[in-house]
């Protein structure tokens, strides 16, 4: 070997020198990263990541979703089922010409914890004898405690009430505007139970019902569909408050058939019956 290689190879070997103890301290991680990179690989190999979803299978996906959800109940099923417990179906007899037995139907509604029962005046008047269902079918005789004739509003008390009476919540019929739904619930034509929807059509209304020279004031006019049977039930605003007493229905041929304008008392009006302040 010549010197000149000689001196090359003692230079190599002098570099190789100074790398070792970097080489040694750098080794460890080397290893770590290397165990690191073969972990990783056989995670994929093992657990191989889920297949991205086609735009047609989010889609499907989608729709599948929307079929099965349950849309909430209309809130009007939620206003039936608010007045539902507080009605009062009412039967009544009266004494005719020549003793014959006239009978009748209406609709109440319970107001209070003690029972009181709102209705229209002339559902009950003149009656010889009054008869209450309530809704969980118990049965009564009632009597005429307190009448309001300028607004057509009788209140009845049951002599055997049921164990369980549940009053209606009561509305504040001044929030009430031209537009706003209405449903009219009672017992047209001795159809146990009927609701009928419409929205209200005019306020502070006068009407002077047939064979009657009593004019009503102040009433609320709705096209929610009441027709006999319906007098003295609750007419209902969206919560399932009651906001009127359904008092008449017109018609200008004089026949008991609904065309479109049924009136109804305030309830802020017809509680002044039981004693209560008008609000």
């Amino acid at each position: 070997m010549d010197e000149s290689s000689a001196s090359q190879a003692e230079l190599w070997r002098g570099r190789l020198q100074r790398l070792h103890p970097y080489i040694r301290s750098t080794a460890p991680f080397a290893a770590g990263v290397s165990a690191a990179l073969v972990a990783i690989l056989l995670y994929n190999i093992l657990f191989p990541a889920p297949a991205q979803l086609t735009t047609r299978e989010v889609n499907d996906s989608v729709v599948q979703a929307l079929a099965s959800a349950t849309p909430p109940p209309a809130f009007s099923a939620r206003v039936y089922q608010a007045i539902r417990p507080s009605l009062v179906f009412i039967e009544t007899e009266v004494s005719g010409k020549d003793g014959e037995v006239d009978n009748g139907i209406g609709s109440g509604v319970v107001i209070n914890d003690q029972g009181d029962i709102l209705t229209s005046l002339h559902v009950v008047a003149n009656a010889s004898d009054i008869q209450l269902i309530f809704a969980d079918g118990s049965e009564s005789s009632a009597e005429v405690i307190a009448t309001q004739p300028e607004n057509d509003i009788a209140v009845l008390r049951a002599g055997q009430p049921p164990g369980l009476l549940v009053p209606a919540i009561l509305g504040n019929p001044g929030a009430m505007h031209i537009g706003d739904e209405a449903f009219a619930v009672g017992h047209p034509l001795g159809l146990y139970g009927s609701m009928s929807a419409g929205v209200i059509s005019g306020l502070d209304r006068s009407f002077r019902p047939p064979d009657s020279k009593q004019r009503l004031n102040g009433l609320i006019q709705i096209d929610a569909a009441v027709n006999p049977g319906n007098s003295g039930g609750p007419l209902l605003n969206r919560d399932g408050h009651v906001v009127g007493i359904v008092a008449a229905l017109v018609n200008p041929t004089e026949q008991d058939v609904f065309i479109g304008i049924g009136f109804a008392v305030p309830i802020n009006v017809a509680v002044g019956a039981v004693g209560s302040p008008p609000y």
